[in-house]
């Protein structure tokens, strides 16, 4: 059974199509600046053969032209990997929050209904995958279409740890709760370090660090805590969103003048690593932006570990130990500075840092050294073939 994953950013389409017989990956393509009419980019890669294309300055007004780019290469003779698109069965996506839907569902048109109700929640999610499900609906009608949602790794959390200190009747009338994101990262991390310990690892801590971030407290493969609450404005510092700060910055600022629309911009658009730096949100410019002697961008920096340690900190006191500490997303694998920092930091609860393995590479790796009390992994996220999997167990039901 062939399974084609979708992600859709504000303006990118990522697609990675699976065999699930073998659970072989067989292409993987990206289109960048959608929305562009001339400045649009088109990478595709055939797993199979290792032949790749790369194409510039592509008009991509819409996700259907998007879509149809990716549907054109997947079934070329000389790139393609497969002869007719109706050998997709289904497609899956990394849908995000959907209030009444916290699992797994097939796209139905209620889902769809709480799908659009859970934009006021997380706009810049909600739209983009509205949108693109809507046009794989039209260009593959006979696919059934998945959501794998964030929120499903999450409903094992215990309930008092997911309820907020508000009117009881907000969750009961508007299910204001804890809802916990990155369901799909840090479901995977669950998977391959019970594997990789051969289940010795019981109590783990999942740092997903990215352009979005979370920390997930896991037992026994099971989410008990995390970091990311109501919506994924919450939790730690990301790239150009606040995380956690103090609610009544709201009703101050709108005293001091300022629109909620300037507000909701401010801590949603322009906050975070690129709010107090500056600078950028990418923690690549500010590592160089420090190395320069930028004050900003230190103080950034400093804000953000500051926040993972002190998140690693309370979800260990949650799981009373910790067996491993993994970091996964585009921070946790790529950046040895986060890794040595933030380490360093919890030293006192049994993380011994092998610097000369934290040094740049690629893959799983075990960074810590042979006598750590508590093994430090790094584990690239592969969020598409967890989607791939959940969505298979959906269409078995």
């Amino acid at each position: 059974m062939k399974i084609l994953v979708s992600n859709a950013g504000s303006t990118s389409l990522k697609f990675k199509l699976f065999d699930m017989d073998g659970e072989k990956a067989l292409c993987d393509a990206r289109v960048e600046r959608v929305g562009s009419r001339d400045r649009a980019i088109f990478t595709y890669k055939n797993l199979v053969s290792g032949q790749s294309e790369r194409r510039e300055g592509l008009s991509v007004p819409e996700y259907t032209d998007g879509v149809r780019l990716f549907l054109e290469a997947v079934t070329s003779g000389e790139m393609g990997v497969v002869r007719d698109i109706r050998e997709v069965e289904a497609v899956g996506f990394k849908t995000v929050i959907a209030q009444k839907f916290l699992g797994d569902h097939e796209l139905t048109d209620e889902v769809m209904a709480a799908l659009e109700h859970g934009v006021r929640i997380a706009p810049a999610h909600n739209i983009p995958y509205i949108e693109t499900i809507n046009v794989f609906r039209r260009l593959l009608p006979t696919a059934r279409m998945v959501g794998a949602f964030e929120t499903d790794f999450h409903r094992t959390v215990p309930f008092e740890r997911q309820v907020y200190s508000v009117p009881y009747e907000w969750y009961e009338k508007y299910g204001v709760r804890r809802y916990g994101y990155h369901g799909a990262s840090h479901g995977y991390v669950a998977g391959r370090v019970a594997s990789l310990t051969e289940g010795r690892a019981r109590r783990v801590i999942s740092c997903h660090l990215g352009g979005s971030g979370s920390l997930c407290a896991i037992e026994d493969g099971r989410s008990v805590d995390s970091t990311c609450g109501f919506s994924l404005q919450s939790g730690l510092p990301h790239s150009n969103r606040a995380g956690d700060i103090d609610p009544y910055i709201f009703p101050f600022l709108l005293g001091e003048g300022l629109s909620a629309e300037e507000i909701t911009r401010g801590i949603t658009k322009n906050g975070g690593l690129l709010g107090v730096s500056g600078v950028s949100g990418d923690m690549r410019d500010l590592e160089e932006a420090v190395a320069g002697g930028n004050e900003r961008a230190r103080l950034a920096v400093g804000m953000y570990l500051h926040a993972i340690v002190s998140g690693v900190g309370a979800l260990y006191a949650v799981l009373g130990g910790l067996d491993a500490l993994v970091f996964t997303g585009g921070i946790g694998e790529n950046s040895a500075m986060v890794r040595f920092r933030v380490c360093k930091a919890l030293a006192h609860l049994g993380l011994c840092l092998d610097e000369a393995k934290n040094g740049p590479g690629e893959g799983e790796r075990l960074v810590s050294k042979a006598d750590s009390p508590a093994q430090i992994w790094v584990i690239p996220a592969n969020e598409e073939l967890n989607v791939a999997r959940r969505t298979l167990a959906v269409l078995r039901k």
